[in-house]
């Protein structure tokens, strides 16, 4: 028996077992897949310092009805899928209030406040490989008009001066100094200075994963099934054995349902599902950095495998068909902007984001049972937020007093 055991070994499950272990407990960490294959592995690769306010529900009657209709590159649903996810995106829609919205980025700025501090230790102890994974110059949030560029600008000076969050607003003519193969149709860009970008997410959590299992922490590959309670503690099945943990956490993102369901904790998450893929680029060209079209709704970030292309959210069940719409808009999109070449990958990777009606992670004890904690629904921050929540869950989880008051985080806000 280990004193912990942990379902999911994404970024929060390594994370949260790294932690653990540094406070002296002995931690078993279970995963159908390789660590950092699944949520983790597909994103824009950003540690986002600068993200304070989550993606709240459009409320503007423009953007709705470009959603409605499928003229939007940014976000897209299924209409098959909408009376399920109904509930959940109206409760959605409600916290996106402004004054709801005023509450939640309250609580939830603190949280991204740890975000790189979090990582920078993670990094520091994983060693050379890890760090230099990491760039450290920030990412362009770009703009096609001019009145978004300034309307964006005053928001970013607000949130200067109330969260500290350096930036610069960047003009097309210095903007195309610093990218000199965009081909143009931007009227400027803000710089967040404070992020840091990451060139392979999913290598960054192998690394974090090598951590963990140099301070002694055991790896299981396996679906976790049959979570269940005895008077030892908790117990799961995986690959075959019966696992035993005197603490468990539920750190599976989008897959966390398949488990607390049967304990009873009918929570309202839901996903957003979002595709990557990689291509090569026209002649020489080069993009020096990361880059979000703001006004479209996509991703363009040098990567290790070339030039990673994201897209915006989409609204449909976690394990329904992938459709390659939101990719092929976004693509077109892109090449108006930079040269992209050829596709280097056979297929889009698809993801799923776990996400939560009020835009805020779950994190702490699951309050119906005792040695139970949870790390789930981080939405578009998982891969920034998961050392700062590992860290959180084992400070709970040990008795010490969090880096944060997690309270607003806890499960019970949704029983």
């Amino acid at each position: 028996m280990s004193d912990v055991i942990i379902l999911g070994a994404g970024i929060v499950g390594v994370s949260t077992g790294i932690h653990l272990l540094r406070r002296g407990r002995s931690v078993t960490l279970i995963d159908k897949r390789e660590p950092g294959r699944e949520t983790s592995f597909g994103n824009a690769g950003i540690i986002q310092r600068e993200g304070v306010r989550p993606h709240a529900f459009p409320r503007d009657l423009a953007m709705l009805m470009q959603v409605g209709l499928h003229l939007s590159t940014a976000a897209r649903y299924e209409p098959l899928a909408l009376p399920r996810l109904a509930p959940a995106l109206l409760r959605y829609w409600w916290a996106s209030s402004p004054e709801s919205y005023k509450r939640v980025v309250a609580s939830y700025a603190p949280l991204i406040g740890r975000s790189i501090i979090a990582h920078q230790d993670l990094i520091e102890q994983a060693g050379p490989d890890a760090a230099a994974l990491i760039q450290k110059g920030g990412w362009f949030l770009a703009f096609r008009s001019d009145e978004g560029l300034r309307k964006e600008a005053a928001k970013a000076q607000a949130d200067k001066e109330r969260f500290g969050i350096s930036h610069r607003v960047v003009e097309w003519p210095e903007l195309k100094t610093i990218e000199p193969d965009l081909k143009g149709g931007l009227a400027g860009a803000i710089h967040w200075t404070d992020p840091w970008t990451v060139t392979n997410p999913g290598e960054l959590v192998s690394q974090y994963f090598k951590l963990f299992e140099k301070l002694g922490g055991t790896f299981v590959q396996g679906e976790a099934k049959d979570l269940t309670q005895d008077a030892s503690g908790w117990s799961v099945t995986a690959n075959g054995a019966r696992l035993s943990g005197k603490q468990a956490v539920v750190a599976l993102g989008p897959w966390a349902p398949d488990l607390l369901d049967k304990l009873g904790y009918r929570l309202p998450l839901f996903v957003k599902r979002g595709y990557h893929m990689h291509y090569g680029t026209e002649g020489n060209a080069k993009l020096n950095n990361l880059l979000l079209d703001a006004e479209v709704g996509y991703v363009i970030a040098p990567m290790a495998r070339g030039i990673r292309l994201t897209t915006g959210a989409e609204f449909a069940l976690r394990d329904a068909a992938p459709t390659p719409i939101q990719l092929g808009k976004a693509e077109a999109a892109a090449k108006e902007l930079f040269p992209l070449g050829d596709r280097r990958d056979p297929e889009p990777w698809k993801g799923a984001r776990p996400c939560t009606p009020d835009m805020m992670p779950i994190i702490g004890k699951a309050p119906k049972h005792d040695g139970l904690y949870a790390g789930i629904g981080h939405a578009h921050h998982g891969f920034t937020l998961g050392p700062a929540t590992g860290e959180l869950l084992a400070q709970a989880m040990t008795g010490e007093k969090t880096a944060i008051d997690i309270k607003p985080f806890g499960m019970e806000r949704f029983l």
